[in-house]
């Protein structure tokens, strides 16, 4: 399993290496031992979610106020393009972006650090993405943004097919920045 850096602090890529041969494939898509040589504690993960999205679908941006969460991320079936933006005050990357596809064909798993917003947009027909996550969730410390902010600029591909009504009335970047950084 390689581990690749990205331009926003802290963020990792597990990209793994797929055994393939004419039954099929078989892949790891975590090892707690990579995870500990890169700095993550495997044990401090608790919680494992998944959603399934059609077509077009974004969800997002969204994060945790507080100690923030951390997630590990991946699609286990279909594809996405996954979004990241830093929300870490003080961070010299503050307020940028990455954003990185996630599909069942590379297994790559993406480790979002605390303080950062996250989304995806669907690219396939169906696409499920499983979490896991370091923290219970305490809806009291959502964080949230508007997926179409024009201070982030995220370069969605597809036009978005559905949102949720939460995520339609996210609040700005400049609101949250602020509040952030006050």
């Amino acid at each position: 399993m390689r581990v690749e850096r990205t331009k926003l602090d802290g963020m990792l890529l597990f990209v793994p290496e797929p055994h393939r041969d004419d039954r099929g494939l078989f892949t790891r898509t975590f090892d707690a031992a990579v995870a500990s040589a890169h700095g993550l504690d495997p044990s401090a993960f608790i919680q494992d979610s998944q959603s399934r999205s059609r077509y077009g679908t974004v969800r997002g941006m969204h994060g945790r106020g507080g100690r923030g969460e951390a997630k590990l991320v991946r699609c286990a079936h279909g594809a996405v393009l996954d979004v990241v933006v830093d929300a870490r005050p003080g961070s010299s990357t503050f307020g940028q972006h990455v954003t990185v596809r996630l599909d069942d064909e590379t297994f790559t798993t993406l480790y979002v650090p605390p303080g950062m917003l996250h989304g995806f947009q669907s690219l396939t027909a169906l696409s499920d993405v499983c979490y896991r996550i370091d923290r219970e969730h305490d809806p009291s410390e959502d964080l949230s943004v508007r997926y179409d902010d024009p201070d982030l600029g995220i370069p969605w591909p597809l036009p978005v097919a559905a949102i949720s009504d939460r995520d339609l009335g996210a609040g700005s970047w400049a609101a949250l920045s602020a509040r952030l950084t006050a």
